[in-house]
């Protein structure tokens, strides 16, 4: 075939190159994003259903994105309600309903997942330690078929002990509840442990996983007169925030959480990441994923920042008052 010159062109000839060209635009566009030619279903799995606020900011992210629930996804939300034994049929039920992503929230729930799956893209949201829980290979190249939010809230355990005793001066006995079947545990409770080196604080770990345990944990921490307690961040104990915070108010006791929600509801204060936007956060892998990016490539996000919340009106209702110094360091304090 000889050239040609585009002013000596018929106008058949330049319909039938039209054509062509339009033919072959619209299943390279498809290729480029295969999800959003069709609805894309989206699993979120964790221990316990997550604050309302928390599903928000995942929604509101992936609105953002152009990914809106009800149009262009469906969100299948599975929760075990505190009991994690729950967690891995859940995880097969995302599996088996083909799922495109999993949002995994918290050790457990990543793990149920991740041993569910090695094929559906699976997001971490509040993973303490990606890389040593065997999620990732590592932080900048994750290798797998999981990536997301790390949470390092682990290693600011010991500032749980340190913004204690500016809250309280004299304090010298001070409870750490756990749950056993929260991996993380037993690390925190260690940092805490290390950082009584430079002082004569006692710590007194109690372990609780059930409603009746954490009440009998109050009980225990009335007869040995403890002066605080630190609630280790854990999804089970998030959704005993309000009755523990009731049950701190009678013994007036200061408490520390691990995020903000409950001292929201009653707790004294709270030290750590902010976990809605940890879940918005989570909306931009997601979008990466739909668009064809592979979760082994893309690197894990480390937080930057740490919030420190003090419920004003909490400290009141037991008679402890708030060093002015302490208060002036909050991110948010609450009256």
């Amino acid at each position: 075939m000889g050239a040609y010159k585009g002013k000596g062109m018929s106008n058949r000839r330049k319909l039938v190159i039209a054509l062509g060209a339009g033919a072959l635009a619209a299943p390279l566009a498809c290729f480029a994003q295969p999800q959003r030619s069709k609805v894309a279903r989206i699993g979120l799995l964790e221990p316990v259903s997550s604050s309302a606020n928390w599903r928000e900011a995942l929604i509101a992210g992936l609105r953002e994105l152009g990914l809106v629930e009800g149009r262009n996804i469906v969100i299948e939300y599975r929760g075990a309600e505190g009991n994690y034994e729950r967690l891995p049929g859940l995880a097969a039920e995302l599996v088996r309903m083909k799922v495109h992503v999993i949002v995994a929230a918290s050790p457990p729930a990543i793990r149920a997942a991740q041993q569910a799956t090695t094929t559906i893209p699976i997001v971490m949201v509040r993973s303490p330690d990606p890389v040593g829980s065997g999620f990732v290979a590592s932080l900048a190249r994750p290798g797998r078929n999981i990536t997301g939010l790390s949470s390092i809230s682990v290693e600011v355990s010991s500032k749980y002990l340190e913004l204690l005793r500016v809250a309280v001066p004299k304090l010298s006995r001070v409870t750490v509840l756990m749950n056993p079947a929260n991996p993380t545990h037993t690390d925190r409770l260690k940092r805490i442990q290390d950082s009584t080196k430079t002082n004569s604080v006692k710590i007194s770990p109690v372990e609780a996983s059930t409603a009746s345990q954490i009440e009998a944990a109050f009980v225990l921490m009335k007869q040995e007169r403890a002066g605080a307690l630190i609630v280790l961040p854990d999804s089970f104990f998030l959704a005993q925030a309000r009755r523990m915070a009731e049950l701190a108010a009678q013994q007036r006791l200061p408490t520390m959480f691990g995020i903000r929600e409950p001292v929201e509801s009653g707790g004294l204060m709270s030290y750590g990441q902010n976990a809605a936007e940890h879940y918005h956060r989570a909306a931009t892998y997601i979008d990466e994923i739909l668009k064809g990016a592979k979760p082994a490539d893309l690197p894990v996000e480390q937080p930057t920042k740490f919030e420190l919340v003090i419920n004003l009106k909490t400290a009141k209702s037991i008679g402890l008052t708030i060093p002015q110094e302490l208060l002036l360091r909050a991110d948010k304090v609450i009256e």
